[in-house]
């Protein structure tokens, strides 16, 4: 059953079996709209096929899940967990792109008792010393990532980089995360608006500085008006490009053929040979006609996750589904996932590269294994 539930500035959708007393109830926060939509629509459809996949159930009970848009905006995400803990007295709170947003709710949904699951957003600021027992991150730690870049790149032996990201939460992570691999020399570091479309004058002062390569993190949109602009303005005869959340399933129908051969890293890929990875990517690309992202595999792993946690639990209590999600072991679209102390995934991380499959549709590939069961560097500070 799927309504539309409308209401002052928030759109959404409700996802449901049957209402009974025991229905498990899932309020999944993303962005619908504006430029980053995207990204949320992904999402959306990777939690519809992951409760079709499911029947309609979380756990062999009635389940529900209520899809709402946060606009990409802290105090709309802040309305959105308000009306899931007291209006939907929903059991988890899901989803969540945007690691500012992630920072606006975290204490608002932990201290109401509910868990917290993430699909995306995964700041230092809640790993560590700032880290709380019902959150757990069904995503990566943002470090991680480009630190696996900053490997491939150091053992690339190249010496010299010029980097740049949006300036909020996430965009410092990925920085701090790509230069504690990477011990070459660091161009420049330069922070553009969050959400940017044009990136003219950022190319024109990369040109001036001539950097031997760049290492950039413009997720969504702001990854297709990148990687276009850097390619009207030939700037590969400048420097080489390097990536993180740049070029996925979510920009490659935008940017197509100009992203060829590019190479980033990554902790899912469409072609890890699992079953649960292969079910999701075949039936995804049936059902929507077009490859998953990252971002979508999160979102359904999210869902599952919860599946499982109630499953195990035998009910929706938090504390027995955060034991059961403590303890690892989660079935996911990149195998069993182990769960560090902090609640934040230990994964592996895998270099892709960009490029054509059988039917000339661009998408992505695994090329090798940067890091083998990765646990991220913020867990020892982590005290629950």
């Amino acid at each position: 059953m799927k309504k539309l539930i409308l209401s002052t500035a928030l759109a959404g959708a409700m996802i449901a079996a049957p209402a009974v007393a025991d229905t498990v109830k899932v309020g999944f926060m993303t962005t619908l709209s504006g430029s980053a939509g995207v990204i949320g629509k992904q999402q959306e459809n990777a939690v519809k096929l992951a409760m079709e996949h499911l029947g309609g159930k979380l756990g062999g009970m009635p389940g529900e899940v209520i899809i709402m848009d946060d606009q990409r905006k802290p105090d709309v995400a802040k309305q959105l967990a308000n009306r899931f803990i007291k209006s939907d007295k929903v059991d988890v709170v899901a989803g969540v792109i945007w690691s500012n947003l992630l920072v606006a709710i975290h204490q608002q949904v932990t201290r109401s008792g509910k868990l917290l699951i993430s699909a995306n957003a995964g700041p230092s600021t809640v790993a560590g010393a700032g880290c709380h027992e019902n959150f757990f991150s069904l995503s990566w730690q943002n470090d991680q990532t480009p630190a696996a870049m900053g490997k491939y790149m150091q053992d690339q032996g190249v010496k010299e980089v010029y980097l740049m990201a949006p300036n909020y939460q996430a965009g410092k992570d990925m920085l701090t995360g790509f230069k504690s691999t990477f011990k070459g020399k660091i161009a420049a570091e330069v922070y553009t608006q969050l959400g940017q479309t044009d990136f003219q004058a950022e190319l024109s002062a990369l040109r001036a500085a001539n950097p031997e390569a760049t290492m950039v993190f413009q997720p969504g949109g702001m990854g297709v008006n990148f990687v276009k602009q850097w390619n009207q303005a030939n700037m590969n005869s400048v420097s080489k490009l390097f990536s993180v959340f740049t070029t996925d399933s979510t920009t490659l129908p935008a940017i197509k053929d100009a992203a060829l051969g590019s190479r980033h890293t990554q902790s899912w890929s469409p072609d890890i040979d699992n079953a649960i990875n292969k079910k999701f990517v075949a039936d995804y690309k049936a059902k929507f006609g077009g490859y998953p992202s990252y971002y979508a595999s999160q979102a359904y792993d999210a869902i599952m996750a919860i599946d499982y946690a109630v499953g195990k639990a035998g009910s929706t209590d938090t504390a027995a589904m955060r034991k059961v999600l403590a303890a690892g072991n989660i079935p996911t679209t990149r195998g069993n996932l182990k769960m560090n102390t902090n609640h934040f995934p230990i994964q592996d991380f895998y270099l892709r590269e960009v490029v054509k499959d059988a039917d000339g549709v661009v998408t992505v590939k695994t090329v090798g294994t940067v890091f083998e069961d990765y646990a991220d560097s913020y867990a020892k500070d982590c005290k629950f």
